[in-house]
């Protein structure tokens, strides 16, 4: 744009800070946004201040995120809180994430995002108590969590898969595959991160939970539904989970297939054991 002396405006640095934060260049993103400030002149907004809380979260740096907040020069919005509380959830900041989830709640009392986030944060950490608290408080305000589903298109039908699910007619055939592909991937180096299961329940079982979420349940369905070499496209409605990432990673190895995921973050494009995210999402 600059090469061809178009004008830049204020649309223009969210694209270009928001890909730097889905590639983990912070300095970058930085860069970027003093740019816009001291030589275009484009005084920041709301959307501004959320991509750069989001920029350093990703990243891990929860106190730069924060210290952003603060020097915002209006009240954070609710979706400025759900980035911080998003990016305290996956970096296990207790401290940060309960004030964002509080702020959240405080904003959007009846948006399950927060109280569901929060969860997440306590089990991911071991504090099943406060995640109960956290669960009777969504029951006494009647906030309902929304289930997490993948689909698939296949011969030009769609299907949707929940964890755990069995109401599918192939049930049977895709469940053997998922036992196929499990002894598979041990024997490629796979050994199941059990922190994902937010379930307070043995080893054994949370391996089990973590090989039926609904993502591998559709592209079980998709290997054996389609010819070898098939690409599979999948959408799920929300944030593929680490452990998943990794096994899809495998399968596209060992099923020599291009793999599509789009989640609630971005697309993930697995190919050859690789991700188009570089495994920063």
């Amino acid at each position: 744009m600059q090469r061809q002396n178009l004008e830049m405006d204020g649309v223009t640095f969210i694209g270009v800070i928001s890909a730097c934060t889905h590639t983990g260049l912070t300095n970058d993103g930085q860069r970027y946004f003093d740019i816009m400030v001291k030589d275009h002149h484009i005084e920041p907004r709301m959307e501004h201040y959320s991509c750069m809380v989001d920029l350093y979260g990703r990243a891990g740096m929860l106190v730069k995120a924060m210290e952003i907040i603060n020097e915002m020069p209006f009240p954070a919005s609710a979706n400025v809180w759900r980035t911080l509380l998003a990016a305290s959830c996956v970096h296990r900041n207790l401290e940060l994430g309960k004030l964002a989830a509080d702020k959240l709640i405080s904003l959007q009392p009846q948006n399950p995002a927060s109280y569901v986030l929060l969860t997440n944060m306590y089990a991911s950490v071991g504090k099943w108590k406060e995640r109960a608290k956290v669960r009777k408080l969504m029951e006494e305000k009647k906030v309902k969590k929304v289930a997490g589903y993948s689909w698939i298109e296949v011969k030009n039908k769609t299907y949707t898969f929940l964890a755990g699910d069995v109401s599918h007619p192939l049930s049977n055939q895709i469940y053997a595959k998922l036992e196929e592909l499990s002894s598979r991937l041990k024997g490629a180096g796979y050994h199941p991160d059990t922190s994902y299961v937010l379930q307070d329940v043995d080893e054994e079982y949370k391996e089990a939970i973590l090989s039926q979420h609904s993502e591998r349940l559709a592209i079980a369905f998709g290997l054996i539904g389609t010819p070898p070499g098939t690409p599979l496209q999948i959408v799920k409605n929300l944030r593929i989970c680490g452990d998943c990432h990794s096994v899809i990673k495998l399968i596209s190895i060992l099923e020599g297939r291009d793999i599509v995921v789009r989640d609630s973050n971005r697309f993930h494009h697995f190919k050859g054991g690789l991700c188009s995210c570089g495994d920063y999402w």
